[in-house]
C-alpha cells in the first residue's frame, strides 16, 4: 500500500527537474562543433574553484588547431580576447534565440581574424571585446569559424563550448539539446558526510561515513548522530564512456520515503555561478581538493533554479527511532545510482555556543582590529562564521603594516568585502603613492593598488587570507628569448614577465617606433611575426614600456635581425 505514493513522488520529482529542460530545448538543432566525435573532458555544472563549469570541455586529442565549426546557422555577434578566462572566444547568435560560445581558440577564420587584427592595431590594444551586427559576419551550420587551441585559463588543448539563452545570457546545459555522447555508466559514489546543523557547516565541519558497494548498490552502516539537526553531503563523480570524471547532474535525498532535498544542473548565469561555494564543502575543496556537494541549502546560498525551493535538506530528529535514508544520483541519460543508509539520534546533545564576532548570512558585519577593518555586506557569507581577525608583526622587507589575518582562506565569501589597513610606520608622500595591499591566500596572492581614505588604504577583495601593505619601489621587467641583435628565424618571439610584487598591469611594445601586437600568455608576452616585421627586413629596435600594480614604470630596449 505504500508503494504507489512513493512511485507518484518519484514521478513528480522527475517532472519537476527534467520535463521542462529536455522537452523545451530543440533537439539535434546544434551540431558537434568539431569534426571528431564529441568526448567530454568536463560537463556542465562540474565543480570548479569559485564557479560551476558553464559548458562542455570537448577533447581535441591533445592537439591544437583542429577546425572549429559553427554549431548552427547564425552570425558572429561577439569576439573576446583576454589573458585568462576564455582566451580567444567567439560568440554566434542563432535565429532560434540561443547563442553558442567557443573558447580557448588559437585563431578566428580568415576574414574575422583580419578584422580583429586591424582593430587591435588601430586601438593599439591586444585585449578586445567586440560586438557585431547581424550582417557583418553571417555563418552557416558547419562553417569553419576558428581553430582550436589552449589560450586563456586553459590547462591543456581543448574546446570549451557553451549554449546560452540569447536574451537572459543564462548558460544552459548543452546535453539537454540532444548531442550524442555515449554514456552507459551511472554516477560513482565514494563518500557520505553529515553535518551538525546547530552549528555552521564550517565548524566543526564534515563527519565522514564509509560507503560500501555491493553489485550496483551503495550502502553505509547506520549513522548515529549526537545532534537533533543534521544535513548530508555526497562525494561522487559522473562518468561518460570515455572515462573522465564529470560533475553530478541530478540528486534526490529521501528520508523514510519522503523527498527532503534535490538539485539539478540545467542552467546557471555567470552572475550566480560563484554560489557554487555555498553548494559544496568549500573548506574540503580548497584544502584537500575533494569535491563534496551539500544535500541541503545553506542559509546564504541564493542560487535560483538549482534546488527545489521548499525543501531545505535539513533533517530534524525529534525521536530516537531509526530512519531510512536514500540518496539517488542520475546523469542526464538516466543512468542511476542509489545509496541507502539509516540515521538515528544518540541523545548526546552538546551545548551550542556563539561568538561576538560571528558573521551571519543576510546581516552585514564590520570587524576591527587596532590597525585594520573589514566590512562584509549582508550577502557576503553562505553560513555562519566565527570570524577570527587579528594582527601579527611582520618584518618582511618593504612591508608597511602588520600582517592582518582575515579568518582563513578555507572559508568562502560571495561578495567583495572592503578592507582598510593603517600603516604601522610613517610614510612620506612618495612612499604613499607606491603602497599596495596584498592578500595571501596560501597558494596564490592578489595585489591591488587601493586608495587612501584618511590614514588608511582601502581596497576590495573576494577571498579571505592574510593581508598586508607593501611599499613597492621595484621595477617590472621582461627578459627576451633571444640574444641582443640576434638573427631570428622562428615564427614568434617571447618576452618573459617579471615582478617582485604585484603584476604587470600595462604593457606596450613598439617596433621601430610603431605599436606591435604582443599577446599576453599567462605571465609572458608573445609576438607572432606578421607583415609588420617580415623576414629579410633587417635590423629592428623593440621598445617595451611596462607598468606594475604600484605604478612603477620601466622602459627596456631590445634589438634583433629579421
Amino acid at each position: 500500500m505504500k508503494i504507489f505514493p512513493k512511485i507518484l513522488l518519484i514521478v513528480c520529482i522527475v517532472h519537476y527537474f527534467m520535463i521542462q529542460a529536455q522537452n523545451n530545448y530543440p533537439q539535434n538543432y546544434f551540431r558537434n562543433p568539431l569534426n571528431i566525435p564529441m568526448q567530454l573532458a568536463a560537463n556542465f555544472g562540474a565543480v570548479r574553484t569559485n564557479h560551476f563549469h558553464m559548458g562542455l570541455d570537448l577533447r581535441t586529442n591533445s592537439q591544437e588547431n583542429l577546425p572549429v565549426l559553427a554549431a548552427a546557422e547564425g552570425y558572429v555577434s561577439r569576439i573576446k580576447i583576454e589573458r585568462y578566462g576564455f582566451g580567444n572566444a567567439i560568440y554566434i547568435t542563432h535565429p532560434n534565440g540561443y547563442t553558442t560560445v567557443y573558447a580557448h581558440l588559437n585563431k578566428y577564420f580568415d576574414k574575422l581574424d583580419e578584422y580583429v587584427k586591424e582593430k587591435q592595431y588601430k586601438d593599439e590594444k591586444w585585449e578586445q571585446d567586440i560586438t557585431f551586427s547581424p550582417n557583418q559576419f553571417p555563418v552557416s551550420k558547419g562553417q569553419l569559424i576558428a581553430l582550436s587551441g589552449n589560450t586563456g585559463g586553459s590547462a591543456g588543448p581543448h574546446l570549451h563550448f557553451e549554449i546560452r539563452d540569447a536574451k537572459t545570457e543564462e548558460c544552459l546545459n548543452p546535453l539537454l539539446f540532444g548531442f550524442s555522447i555515449p554514456d552507459h555508466i551511472a554516477p560513482i559514489i565514494s563518500g557520505l558526510y553529515w553535518y551538525d546543523r546547530r552549528f555552521s557547516t564550517y565548524e566543526p565541519g564534515a563527519n565522514g561515513i564509509a560507503v560500501k558497494k555491493t553489485g550496483s548498490v551503495y550502502s553505509a552502516d547506520i549513522v548515529k548522530v549526537n545532534s537533533p539537526m543534521i544535513s548530508f553531503a555526497i562525494k561522487a563523480v559522473d562518468k561518460a564512456d570515455q572515462g573522465f570524471n564529470l560533475g553530478i547532474y541530478h540528486t534526490e535525498l529521501l528520508m523514510d520515503g519522503k523527498l527532503i532535498y534535490g538539485f539539478s544542473i540545467d542552467k546557471i548565469s555567470y552572475d550566480d555561478t560563484r554560489y557554487i561555494n555555498g553548494c559544496i564543502d568549500y573548506s574540503k575543496f580548497i584544502r584537500d581538493k575533494v569535491g563534496i556537494q551539500h544535500l541541503s541549502t545553506l542559509p546564504g546560498m541564493k542560487l535560483q533554479g538549482y534546488s527545489i525551493p521548499s525543501l531545505s535538506g535539513i533533517i530534524n530528529l525529534d525521536d530516537d527511532e531509526v530512519h531510512n535514508i536514500e540518496i539517488v544520483l542520475k546523469d542526464i541519460n538516466g543512468n542511476t545510482s542509489r545509496l541507502t543508509t539509516k540515521v538515528q539520534l544518540n541523545n548526546r546533545v552538546e551545548k551550542v555556543s556563539s561568538s561576538n564576532n560571528t558573521v551571519i548570512p543576510n546581516e552585514a558585519k564590520t570587524i576591527t582590529t587596532e590597525n585594520a577593518e573589514i566590512n562584509l555586506d549582508k550577502n557576503a557569507v553562505y553560513d555562519a562564521i566565527n570570524f577570527k581577525m587579528y594582527e601579527k608583526t611582520d618584518a618582511e622587507m618593504n612591508s608597511a603594516s602588520h600582517a592582518i589575518v582575515l579568518e582563513s582562506p578555507y572559508i568562502p565569501v560571495q561578495n567583495e568585502y572592503t578592507l582598510k589597513i593603517k600603516p604601522t610606520r610613517k610614510l612620506n608622500t612618495d612612499e604613499k603613492d607606491k603602497v599596495v595591499i596584498e592578500v595571501n591566500y596560501g597558494n596564490d596572492v592578489n595585489t591591488v593598488k587601493g586608495k587612501w581614505i584618511g590614514d588608511r588604504v582601502e581596497a576590495q577583495f573576494n577571498r579571505l587570507g592574510t593581508a598586508k601593505l607593501f611599499v613597492d619601489n621595484t621595477l617590472p621587467s621582461v627578459s627576451a628569448s633571444w640574444k641582443e641583435n640576434a638573427q631570428i628565424n622562428s615564427s614568434s618571439i617571447r618576452l618573459k614577465g617579471n615582478t617582485k610584487i604585484g603584476d604587470i598591469v600595462l604593457f606596450r611594445a613598439e617596433l621601430d617606433g610603431k605599436w606591435l601586437r604582443f599577446a599576453r600568455v599567462k605571465d609572458d608576452f608573445v609576438y607572432q611575426f606578421d607583415e609588420k616585421c617580415p623576414k629579410g627586413s633587417g635590423a629592428h629596435t623593440l621598445k617595451v614600456v611596462l607598468t606594475n600594480t604600484a605604478g612603477n614604470i620601466n622602459t627596456q630596449i631590445f634589438t634583433f635581425q629579421r
